[in-house]
């Protein structure tokens, strides 16, 4: 059964340009940047954010993504999977969609999507945990296509679903599946965008947690096994790198960074530690360990942001505790330790960190190695959450288990 509410406020029209946009997993290039047009942020930052709106939301840990003056947000209510526009700067509803599930998590943590939504070719992609990716079309919801991974190409649910999200690249929707087709391997597939038909399948892998990325013009994918560099035209397999804990109850969840001169930090926890490659996808071999070292910057969930020559991110497993930490990329040396709390995520706007922790803290530090920052600390959101946030056009949109919530932080 498919549903599409088309709410009274679709005629609305935005009042200015959009000046930047927030439309996939990790923002504009899928690294936690910010776009280099956002304005400043404005500080000096109150101990009452300056909230422009709040909306309630259902389960789930998929984060927000801004594109074209619309919020579009994935959660669950109840057993719909559910995919809605709001209009950015007010909130107003635009379009509501959605799809029935009766996806269940095996441990019990949460029954809603974790995958975030891509936005591109003016259209919506979202993976939801029972593994079906949908297509919609950006303006009105109205549902285009939609391919199911679990009985096209046996995807299967892991721990936690299905998560990693969409990654949108010439006219191709790819997809950690991690599942077979017959005899032949679909750990990543390829869906086209117009019609959602499979173009490719490839990569002999179950799917983890972190999400694809291009390097170049190559796919990198850190499966649940190895890394993986894929053609993303053919889905050609350029070469591959065993990369994983030695434990059965062990996740990759941070996705992989770029960090300047060909070199990619990759880390988890469980064993795995951080990792500093040099990768060049059409030389052998492709991937060249620079060094590896545990305690150093050991990723959970949280994916790190680089700058100027240095990492931040959060160090520690969730459930003992993290401490958001800078690295020296050159060398691994440890800069500074915030105080210790239960985790968080964050992105980068120009030198400021943002960082949403789990206590539902919004902290504003400075991207700078010389020693931990922090600018401000405002409460925004309930604890007990870990979905990445959006920023675009001087606002923040975080969301917990139960609302999404609009921070002004840049210049209007």
């Amino acid at each position: 059964m498919r549903f599409v509410f088309l709410l009274p406020f679709c005629g609305l029209s935005l009042s200015s340009l959009v000046a930047a946009d927030w439309p996939q997993f990790l923002g504009p290039q899928r690294q936690g940047i910010a776009a280099a047009e956002e304005p400043a942020l404005k500080g000096p930052f109150k101990s009452e954010p300056d909230q422009l709106w709040e909306k309630s939301v259902g389960a789930g840990f998929a984060g927000p993504v801004v594109s074209g003056g619309k919020v579009i947000l994935f959660h669950r209510e109840g057993s719909d999977m559910t995919t809605e526009a709001v209009e950015a700067k007010t909130g107003k509803p635009l379009w509501r969609t959605t799809y029935v599930t009766d996806y269940v998590d095996s441990f019990g943590f949460d029954n809603g999507p974790r995958a975030v939504p891509a936005v591109a070719e003016g259209k919506v992609f979202t993976h939801g945990p029972e593994g079906r990716v949908t297509a919609l079309d950006l303006e009105t919801g109205k549902e285009l296509w939609a391919y199911d991974t679990a009985s096209a190409v046996n995807s299967q649910p892991g721990f936690f679903g299905r998560a990693p999200s969409p990654l949108v690249v010439a006219g191709k929707v790819i997809i950690a599946a991690g599942g077979s087709l017959g005899d032949k391997p679909a750990g990543l597939i390829a869906l086209d965008t117009q019609t959602g038909k499979l173009v490719w399948n490839s990569v002999e892998d179950e799917a983890g947690y972190a999400s694809p990325v291009m390097l170049g013009e190559t796919v990198l994918a850190w499966m649940r096994n190895k890394l993986w560099l894929v053609n993303p035209e053919t889905g050609f397999v350029l070469d591959s790198l065993p990369l994983r804990a030695s434990m059965e109850a062990s996740v990759n969840a941070a996705t992989p960074v770029p960090c300047g001169e060909g070199q990619w930090f990759v880390s988890a926890g469980y064993g795995v530690g951080a990792n500093l490659f040099k990768i060049t996808p059409f030389q052998q071999p492709a991937f060249e360990a620079v060094w590896q070292k545990q305690k150093t910057l050991d990723c959970h969930y949280s994916t790190p942001i680089f700058k100027d020559g240095h990492l931040y991110g959060f160090d520690g497993r969730q459930e003992t505790g993290q401490t958001l930490r800078c690295i020296e990329v050159a060398t691994g040396k440890v800069c500074w330790d915030s105080p210790g709390i239960p985790g968080g995520t964050l992105l980068r706007v120009g030198d400021q960190l943002l960082v949403v922790t789990e206590q539902g803290e919004l902290w504003i530090v400075k991207g700078s190695p010389d020693k931990f920052d922090q600018v401000a600390t405002v409460q925004i959101l309930r604890s007990s959450h870990r979905s990445h946030a959006a920023f675009a056009n001087g606002v923040l949109y975080a969301r917990d288990t139960e609302k999404v919530v609009a921070i002004r932080l840049g210049a209007e």
